[in-house]
This record gives C-alpha cells, sequence and structure tokens, in this order.
C-alpha cells in the first residue's frame, strides 16, 4: 500500500494536468512556506499524511508551495551547522536542499523529498539513497552537490531565512500561509489556504473554510527549537 501511494503521488506530480485549473490564473495563487527539518517525526508526518494532499485534490493550482530543510538547526561559531537530531539529519536537510536546488521544479523535488520522509515515517531513512532509483532519477547532481560544499551553502541559505522569520519559529513544523504563522493549527493548513485564495475557490474547498469557525483540537504534535546535538 505505501508504495503504491507513492507511485500514484509520482504519476500525479508529472501529469501534464498537475498545475491545471480554471480558477489558479484568476487571482494571484497562496504562498505556502513549509520550515522543517527531516528527521522531526512531526514533520515527516505531515509531508507524508497531510501536504500530500493538497497535490491529490488539485489544491496545489492555488498554491505556490516552498519547502525549506533547515528547522531547529543552528550555526556554531566554527561555521559548522547543528542538527537536533544527529548528523543523519545534518545530512538529508543537506540533501533535500540539493534537490530543491538541482530540480527545482516543484513536481520533480516534492516526489523525492516525499520518498524519503516516507521512509523517516517507516523508520528506514537510512535507505534514502533508494528514492533516486524509486522516483525514476539520476541521483549525480544532488550527491555532487552534497559533497562539493554546495549543500552547505544552500543551508546557510535556509538558516538565514529561518531566522529571519517574523515572528520567530518556535518549533517544526512552522507552516506560514501569506505570510502568516499557522502554529499549532498546522494540520488544517488546507482551510487557511481557502480562506487567504481571492479568486474562485476550487472544489477542494468545499467545506474547509466553515470548519475555520468551528471549535478545533489544538495540535501539540511538534519539535521544539532545543538543545542541539550534533554538527556537520
Amino acid at each position: 500500500m505505501a508504495s503504491r501511494r507513492l507511485l500514484l503521488l509520482v504519476v500525479f506530480l508529472f501529469s501534464p494536468l498537475f498545475f491545471a485549473s480554471p480558477s489558479s490564473a484568476s487571482a494571484p495563487k497562496v504562498s505556502l512556506a513549509l520550515y522543517y527539518e527531516t528527521l522531526c517525526p512531526y514533520c515527516s508526518n505531515f509531508m507524508v499524511n497531510y501536504l500530500p494532499k493538497i497535490f491529490e485534490n488539485g489544491l496545489i493550482s492555488i498554491v505556490d508551495l516552498d519547502l525549506i530543510p533547515y528547522g531547529n538547526a543552528k550555526i556554531r561559531s566554527n561555521g559548522t551547522i547543528s542538527c537536533q537530531h544527529g548528523p543523519d539529519e545534518c545530512l538529508l536537510n543537506t540533501v533535500e536542499a540539493c534537490a530543491i536546488s538541482e530540480w527545482p521544479d516543484l513536481s520533480v523535488h516534492f516526489s523525492f523529498i516525499y520518498c524519503i520522509e516516507k521512509l523517516v515515517v517507516e523508520h528506514k531513512h537510512l535507505e534514502w539513497e533508494s528514492c533516486f532509483s524509486k522516483v525514476g532519477l539520476d541521483s549525480q547532481n544532488v550527491m555532487d552537490c552534497y559533497s562539493n560544499g554546495y549543500g552547505k551553502k544552500l543551508e546557510l541559505q535556509y538558516a538565514a531565512q529561518t531566522d529571519s522569520l517574523q515572528p520567530p519559529h518556535r518549533y517544526v513544523p512552522w507552516v506560514v500561509v501569506d505570510g502568516q504563522p499557522l502554529y499549532d493549527d498546522y494540520e488544517d493548513f488546507e482551510a487557511y489556504i481557502c480562506k487567504a485564495y481571492k479568486g474562485e475557490l476550487p472544489k477542494a474547498c468545499d467545506g474547509l473554510v466553515l470548519k475555520m469557525n468551528q471549535e478545533r483540537k489544538v495540535n501539540r504534535n511538534v519539535c521544539y527549537d532545543n538543545k542541539m546535538i550534533s554538527s556537520i
């Protein structure tokens, strides 16, 4: 079932209809930014079980999605980057940054990142290199990016982007819709997207905006910004 969903997602992402929608040209897209770190279980859960919904139901047609794989990392005085969940997180943050850089098309890099985060959910993140073949992508450029130091430069750029957030992020996943953080309510991000969109709402928004005015259970599934335990 897991591999089948990945295959369906990849097929959908590479479909020529991926961005097609009658309403997509009627108003500016809603910006959706996800600040995350690769081994935070709540980030991985969001990326595997929540974020793909906007690809499956077509809501992506009104969304400008930006992934920022840095999270609660910190830059030490000697220039190394400290990661909350150890060296594997530093590696995967950088690999995913390289994927975004080398494959700027969202339909390409998201399929690869989804594959990695799915392995994290399954406690198999050490098998991350298998995602190249699973989604049919050549590994050379991403591996070169990681090994030649360019990946670290990308991470430093993401560090600056994350550290400049106003208000500052307190944990990850930190989901921001049109510049406004959703805090603990990030799992309801689809409703916020629909509320923010100024054009004709797609069918995927049916019923979602109404939920914005109803009492919801507050989510506490986050990785707080605390002591760093590893560096690269």
